[in-house]
């Protein structure tokens, strides 16, 4: 039952709600689709944390975002870790000492200097978080195949609040051909380290990150133009007023300037945005053909997923940050397991539960310490006792902002110490319009998210329970053991 394989495709900010798997009836997703319907999707799959950073960095660790301490990209770091410390797990090493041959293509983002070579990983450093069109490797690569260099035209910008001129790129038209962008130089990589795996006898664990389909979303006409913005229904989330919301999230609007886009802007750029998933598709599609034609597919699981979501206009934000929200903390989660059951699984399940499964396709066990949990019983079809609520944390993207959430399968609590909580009756309010925290008719709810999540947090070691131990309305006495010398002092 457990394949000697591993290939592992992540995207970057990739809302769910783009896959043909997932409902969307109008992009066209045929390669993810056809692996969702061979294998599992997971239809509660989450990010630890909606930034790329942290939640790479939990992947490879099998650690929280506050334990392995990498809690902001680095781009913007505001004082925290730039490289996973020697001391936590990776799961390269055990794979490693397992004979297997290991190899990353595409973006890291894991660390400022140390990239996948520095873990013993066959791949090359592409550092950064956006599409390296001047890394010279890419740059080599096009001229090899005498394909034009990297150029833009018709750039879309947002507006900067403070009226200093335009704000950030969001989108353009990029002048080369859909075999010449950086997500088929990223695939061609694969391939060739495919090739090379299939001829070692040796098991392989491979991942190809592309950088897409993350802002500014800069493809090719064919698919910039691909679908009809008339065919895009805008999310109901616009209709957002952020009133009894942080106030933060207003701010993060303005900094984004999505109010300067008016609905046909917005269809526009959402067209754009689903044309990019779409050519990322079509990557997906070249890899699993691979897979077939070196004779692979019955020997090796293929995984599917994101870092975390984006934005794209919905409750009137871009990119993604301080509010945690279904549009960037739910993600794909599709697995593909040779001789597995074709199924959708409800169940909650993270990143993190991927770097304990990953092991366990391999015939390992997981790492000490490892915060996550092997998937691979569901994916055989097995109905174990499992966690009937998902908990995720944010410290920060373009400033430091500490948030906690608690998510059941009808509600969903936000802890901001910094400002009003957050809860949402996701059965009556999908759309996380309206914030319930103070409502009376929600008090029980409240007081037992809270508990729950308090509760969790001390279990985790989470320092963010400290600060609830004293001002959240947890029901129950202050946890002497949160500061840890309170039962001394009399």
């Amino acid at each position: 039952m457990s394949p000697t394989n591993i290939l592992f495709l992540m995207t970057d900010q990739h809302r769910v709600d783009t896959l043909g798997c997932y409902g969307n009836p109008v992009v066209r997703t045929p390669a993810l689709d056809a692996l969702a319907a061979e294998g599992t999707r997971f239809d509660r799959f989450y990010t630890p944390t909606a930034i790329c950073t942290p939640a790479r960095a939990s992947l490879f660790t099998g650690l929280h975002p506050f334990r392995h301490g990498l809690l902001v990209n680095p781009e913007r770091n505001g004082g925290a870790r730039d490289e996973v410390d020697e001391a936590h797990p990776i799961i390269t090493e055990p794979l490693r000492s397992s004979g297997y041959d290991l190899g990353h293509v595409g973006k890291w983002h894991i660390g400022r200097e140390r990239g996948p070579e520095f873990h013993g990983m066959d791949g090359e450093h592409l550092a950064g978080a956006l599409n390296p069109f001047h890394h010279p490797s890419y740059t080599a690569w096009l001229k090899e195949r005498g394909f034009p260099e990297f150029a833009v035209r018709d750039a879309v910008f947002g507006r900067a609040a403070n009226g200093s001129g335009r704000g950030h790129l969001i989108a353009g038209r990029l002048q080369q051909p859909a075999g010449a962008t950086v997500e088929a130089f990223l695939t061609d990589r694969t391939i060739a380290l495919l090739e090379r795996y299939a001829g070692s006898g040796r098991p392989f664990m491979l991942s190809c990150h592309w950088f897409g389909p993350h802002l500014p979303y800069l493809i090719p006409d064919e698919y910039y133009d691909l679908y009809d913005p008339a065919l895009v229904e805008l999310p109901a989330s616009m209709a957002e007023t952020f009133d009894g919301k942080p106030d933060v999230q207003r701010r993060y609007a303005e900094y984004w300037s999505a109010d300067a886009f008016d609905a046909d802007a917005w269809r526009k750029l959402i067209a754009v945005y689903w044309g990019y998933v779409t050519m990322i598709d079509h990557q997906v599609g070249r890899l699993t053909t691979a897979l077939r034609e070196l004779g692979l597919w019955d020997d090796t699981a293929v995984v599917f997923t994101a870092d975390h979501g984006e934005f794209t206009g919905s409750h009137r934000l871009n990119d993604k940050g301080p509010a945690m929200y279904e549009d960037i903390y739910r993600i794909p989660g599709i697995v593909r397991v040779p001789g597995a059951p074709a199924q959708v699984v409800d169940e909650f399940a993270t990143l993190i539960d991927l770097n304990p499964t990953i092991l366990d396709l391999a015939g390992l066990p997981p790492q000490d310490p490892c915060d996550g949990r092997s998937l691979l019983p569901l994916l055989r079809g097995e109905r174990p006792d499992w966690p009937q609520e998902v908990v995720t944390e944010f410290h920060g993207h373009h400033f430091p902002y500490s948030q906690r959430m608690i998510r059941d399968k009808r509600h969903k609590l936000v802890y901001n110490p910094e400002s009003v909580h957050e809860l949402y009756d996701l059965e009556r309010d999908p759309h996380e319009l309206l914030n319930v925290y103070t409502a009376p008719a929600y008090a029980g709810v409240r007081r037992d998210l809270t508990d729950r999540l308090y509760r969790e947090l001390l279990r985790r070691g989470d320092p963010g329970a400290s600060w609830m131990s004293y001002m959240a309305d947890i029901g129950l006495p202050r946890a002497a053991d949160v500061d840890g010398v309170a039962d001394e002092v009399s």
